[in-house]
């Protein structure tokens, strides 16, 4: 098995890519989806969240844009709600990621390099955009104001940092069709690189 860490800013196009990917056979690992999940009502992240910041859940639910109003802010918060999830994360991949015997594991994970987590990844990629149009993704996406996407974005290692580091760079800065491209090309590149995986062969 092949393990790409994939990554990109907020807004940058990073899932979308995740997505062209599946389509092309990769086995998606999404770290949201993931995170998303560990939190949900009725399990012990959920419960953990509820005792820390019992004025964000409504209806029986996190009010995950309150919660993010907190975190985003307060760096110590962020660190609090992170401690709650990338460890339930981290496992729930691992368990997934085991039951893939061969291909290409795509680990989609937004803090790929910020945690060091891309040092266990043979591949990283990053996705990157412009900077008002990242702007704009997220303001369409999310409904939210300027302020609050600048704050998001603080939180993420600088984009120049993020593209030093990878191992390939996608650049998301035209239409559908040129990410698409771009995207094909780099899973080409992938492939070649499994198939020079010692012990696989005929790939």
């Amino acid at each position: 098995m092949l393990r790409v860490g994939l990554t990109g800013g907020i807004g940058a196009g990073k899932s979308e890519v995740a997505r062209i990917f599946a389509r092309l056979g990769a086995n998606i690992v999404d770290a949201d989806q993931l995170a998303r999940e560990v939190v949900e009502p009725g399990t012990t992240g959920f419960a953990e969240v509820a005792q820390r910041w019992p004025q964000v859940i409504r209806d029986g639910a996190i009010d995950r844009p309150a919660l993010a109003a907190i975190v985003f802010a307060d760096a110590g918060e962020r660190e609090a709600l992170n401690a709650i999830v990338h460890p339930r994360v981290r496992a729930r991949a691992a368990e997934i990621e085991a039951g893939v015997k061969d291909g290409i594991a795509v680990q989609v994970v937004p803090l790929l390099f910020e945690s060091d987590y891309w040092k266990q990844c043979d591949v990283t990629i990053v996705v990157v955009a412009p900077l008002e149009m990242r702007i704009a993704r997220v303001q369409a996406r999310d409904g939210v104001g300027r302020e609050d996407v600048a704050k998001r974005m603080a939180a993420q290692i600088d984009p120049e940092d993020a593209r030093a580091k990878a191992t390939y760079v996608i650049e998301n800065a035209g239409d559908y069709s040129q990410l698409e491209r771009a995207s094909r090309a780099v899973w080409s590149s992938l492939q070649d690189r499994y198939c020079r995986t010692p012990g696989q062969t005929g790939r």
